[in-house]
């Protein structure tokens, strides 16, 4: 879609989902580009390396809602949209400016079973971009909100590497960024929904790694079996209390069953 100048008369269509889940949480946003394109944009502060197989549930889903009542079992063939996958990176982690994540690279290998090898007939691949700030500047600075929000997600890491707590550092960087005309109208009018925004989300992200890269092992391990919402009440009450990441991980290393 690069350099790609829609006519002002085309139609476009959010048809993000409401009910595919992700540990409780909606995909972040698809939309219809004149009936003919679908696009789905996902905004990630830690590169899921199964992105690719989420968004083909999630455009499985959409390509459910998109023909309807439509008879895919008829002999008249029904044309459906093109689809196109994108993911915006903002991590501390590093990252290219662009990648690619291919479903394939998913697949078992299947050489002990004798099978040649071919091109899968199944693929779906999405691409990445780093969306720092100073990374993919071309891409960023055509959106100018976006560029604003790498602008201020660079402010707040700037504070944390002075040594600021996070929420004391978003504080900071939402005061910097009014007075320098950044996001400023949101800002100004939203400032404390910004900021429990981004605390939630920010943690919530956090909180997901931790679990994932510890808390699943170490449940495994023990032989303890909590259910997703169980999980979830969990460590959400564990934010509710002000917990940082470090401790949280004490949390997890003292867990028993």
């Amino acid at each position: 879609m690069k350099g790609i100048t829609l006519p002002d008369d085309v139609p476009v269509v959010i048809n993000t989902l409401e009910d595919v889940l992700f540990m409780d949480r909606i995909n972040d946003i698809s939309f219809e580009i004149g009936g003919k394109l679908i696009v789905l944009v996902e905004h990630q502060s830690t590169v899921n390396p199964n992105i690719a197989l989420r968004l083909l549930m999630y455009i499985a889903r959409i390509y459910e809602k998109i023909i309807g009542g439509a008879n895919i079992y008829s002999t008249k063939k029904i044309f459906i949209p093109k689809s196109e996958f994108y993911v915006l990176y903002n991590g501390i982690k590093s990252c290219p400016d662009v990648q690619t994540l291919k479903l394939s690279d998913m697949f078992k290998s299947v050489d002990d079973l004798g099978f040649e090898k071919t091109n899968p007939v199944l693929e779906l691949q999405v691409k990445v971009f780093n969306i720092n700030e100073g990374r993919n500047e071309a891409i960023v600075k055509k959106c100018g909100l976006l560029a604003q929000y790498s602008s201020f997600v660079g402010k707040v890491r700037e504070f944390e590497k002075e040594g600021y707590a996070r929420k004391e550092s978003i504080k900071k960087a939402v005061v910097f960024c009014r007075k320098h005309d950044i996001l400023k109208k949101l800002l100004e009018k939203n400032a404390g929904e910004v900021l429990n925004m981004l605390m939630t989300e920010w943690n919530w992200d956090d909180a997901k790694q931790v679990w994932f890269e510890e808390g699943m092992e170490k449940g495994m391990e023990k032989g303890v079996e909590k259910t997703r919402k169980e999980d979830r009440e969990y460590f959400l009450k564990l934010l509710d209390q002000g917990l940082s990441v470090d401790e949280m991980k004490r949390h997890l290393e003292n867990f028993s069953p």
